[in-house]
């Protein structure tokens, strides 16, 4: 006698791979949303890292060497950040370091600038 319909089994087999592949559908979407939200964050903590740079960068005097810190709010979050200021080979020229951290603490931005003789800034903003 032939039937026409599925079993019980090849139901219960058909339902277990759907189910399957649900969970890892629900697991990839969890992944994208993470993903974005890193990069978000990334993205924000990067751009406050080139404003303090670019504040050493534009101030009439250079910034002084040496370690300063501070917190500036972006996007809505408050983000800490570090400033290294170091000599170079050449005495009118400074390197700035810069690393932005989140609430948590964890570094998600760095920045590494070196500031030209003032001159040669004048130059370029006048040309």
């Amino acid at each position: 006698m032939r039937s026409n319909g599925f079993t019980l089994i090849e139901v219960m087999v058909a339902m277990a791979v759907f189910g399957l592949a649900i969970l890892a559908l629900v697991r990839l979407e969890g992944a994208a949303v993470r993903g974005a939200g890193m990069i978000d964050e990334a993205m924000v903590a990067q751009l406050v890292a080139r404003n303090v740079a670019l504040d050493a960068m534009t101030d009439g005097a250079p910034p002084p060497l040496g370690r300063g810190d501070g917190s500036e709010v972006n996007g809505g979050r408050t983000w800490r950040w570090t400033r290294q200021v170091s000599a170079t080979g050449d005495p009118r020229v400074v390197r700035i370091d810069v690393a932005v951290a989140n609430r948590a603490g964890q570094v998600v931005g760095r920045l590494t600038m070196v500031r030209p003789p003032s001159t040669a800034v004048t130059r370029a903003f006048v040309a």
